[in-house]
């Protein structure tokens, strides 16, 4: 017999059963570990997916952020204004083709004039100098160089400068923009008012102006022919450094509001243009056709 701990001796049968257990337990022992080990692999596993699964999610997201910018960049590329074919109306000069000549070629001197069709100054430049001006030209002194602008859309909103000036960009193309020009800027509607916005109302004063209503004047304006030429136009103005519009130059020196200390006002054009003038031949005029 054995002895236990204490020194009793212990049966052979409950020698046997002890060790028995301890088999016994040192097996559920090693079961557990094996099933925490597999049970460590089948996670490690489940991570291993989940990483795999992450991995290609963000590639996904990745390739669809690349493919977005793409898209959104191409996007912005399109439509007529912004593919980069600028149609010039009908005749025009200067840099890029962006002045509008009225007057003749070999006059002996320029009034620049950069305008905005929406602009209240400009309607009022118009309507105190118009007859001055065309008295001028149709002597053969000056030529006019039209400049057109769209500053009160940026300022105010809407399109009317912009469709306006198109308009008249069209009219250009059948010889008949001075008589529509008139014609729009003793119409102008009040500054906050987009009515030029409308092309049926430009059409509309287009009847105002003899012959200018017809059917390839109307695809122009409604197709916005020039658009691009009037927005390269307005481009020009704001890196010009230009104060605002009305803006007269002549022969490239600033006179509105004023020539140095003399203001601008209908006798002192006609002395300024006199002085610039003076020993020269006035320029071969040609009529220009005229509103009815």
């Amino acid at each position: 017999m054995d002895l236990d701990r204490g020194g009793t001796r212990v049966p052979p049968r409950f020698v046997a059963a002890g060790v028995s257990e301890k088999n016994e337990q040192g097996k559920r022992a090693a079961r557990d570990r094996l099933a925490q080990q597999r049970e460590r692999q089948k996670a490690g596993e489940r991570r291993r997916r989940t990483l795999i699964v992450a991995s290609a999610v963000v590639g996904v997201l990745a390739l669809a952020a690349v493919v977005g910018v793409i898209a959104a960049n191409s996007g912005g590329k399109s439509g007529k204004s912004e593919a980069g074919h600028v149609v010039a109306p009908s005749g025009a000069t200067g840099k890029d083709s962006l002045a509008i000549q009225v007057g003749a070629d070999n006059a002996p001197s320029t009034l620049t004039i950069w305008e905005d069709f929406r602009c209240p100054v400009c309607a009022q430049f118009e309507n105190v100098f118009r007859e001055t001006i065309h008295q001028l030209q149709s002597t053969g002194q000056i030529k006019v160089e039209y400049h057109l602008a769209t500053i009160i859309d940026g300022n105010l909103g809407g399109s009317g400068s912009l469709r306006a000036a198109n308009a008249a960009a069209c009219a250009q193309d059948v010889g008949k923009f001075s008589a529509y020009h008139d014609v729009l800027y003793s119409n102008q509607p009040k500054e906050t008012d987009d009515a030029f916005g409308d092309n049926a109302k430009l059409i509309e004063l287009s009847g105002k102006v003899r012959g200018l209503d017809t059917s390839g004047f109307r695809g122009c304006v409604e197709d916005g022919t020039h658009d691009s030429w009037v927005k390269k136009s307005n481009t020009a103005f704001v890196n010009g450094g230009f104060q605002g519009t009305p803006t007269a130059l002549l022969n490239g020196e600033l006179i509105f509001p004023k020539k140095g200390n003399e203001p601008l006002n209908v006798n002192n054009l006609k002395k300024w243009v006199a002085e610039a003038n003076k020993g020269k031949k006035p320029g071969t005029v040609t009529p220009a056709p005229s509103g009815s």
